[in-house]
């Protein structure tokens, strides 16, 4: 069996990979560099991901015209990072516009290509941003649009193993199989210490203390 595994680099895609090695598939790890903020830290965390699998499959596709649309504070340096202040229900400036749709249409042409059996990706519904494209009704529309428009001998699972999980019980699930925390990466706004403000910080930080457990990347 062979999986396509989507990984940032963060804490959520590499433990969803961790999980598809667990399930006995034979990984192929795939990377997107879209000229974000923390894109070089992400491509290292990446590879490093990879290593502790592992993993003798791995690409890192680039899609920067994704930057290129913009509309979002990750590729956008004129924008700020919200760090505070989003209302509840409100989507953070930090959404890049139908990333992860973009992402598994890309994957989906790359496991047809490689005759895979599932794809992975690390989406959080229940304790998120609040992403539209991070949610299982989402998931599972583009994975029936996927299967349309794709050979009539190919068939692909997506697989959203952590979706309806908390950050804090993430934590707990990667460290109960062995992911190297300390070998990922979250913050959107810095590649050498992590903000611990942004929105994605603030859940990674929130995980770990719900699991009475200390992250070991730095903070400024």
């Amino acid at each position: 069996m062979k999986a396509v595994c989507v990984i940032s680099g963060g804490m959520d895609s590499s433990t969803a990979a961790f999980i598809a090695k667990e399930q006995g598939y034979e990984i192929l790890a795939l990377h997107f560099d879209y000229n974000q903020r923390t894109m070089k830290k992400e491509r290292e965390c990446f590879n490093l991901i990879c290593d502790d699998l592992g993993v003798k499959s791995r690409e890192i596709l680039d899609v920067s015209f994704i930057a290129q649309i913009g509309a979002n504070s990750l590729t956008d340096k004129n924008l700020t990072i919200q760090k505070t202040g989003v209302k509840s229900g409100e989507i953070p400036n930090t959404y890049v516009p139908f990333r992860n749709g973009i992402f598994l249409s890309v994957a989906a042409a790359f496991a047809e290509k490689e005759g895979a059996d599932a794809l992975f990706i690390g989406v959080v519904e229940e304790d998120s941003s609040g992403y539209p494209d991070c949610s299982e009704n989402f998931i599972k529309k583009i994975e029936s649009a996927i299967n349309a428009g794709t050979s009539p001998n190919f068939k692909l699972e997506i697989k959203i193993p952590l979706v309806h999980l908390s950050k804090t019980q993430i934590v707990k699930k990667a460290l109960e199989i062995g992911v190297p925390l300390e070998h990922t990466w979250s913050c959107y706004e810095r590649e050498d210490k992590a903000c611990g403000l942004c929105d994605s910080c603030r859940l990674r930080l929130k995980g770990f203390k719900g699991a009475d457990t200390k992250d070991t990347i730095p903070y400024i």
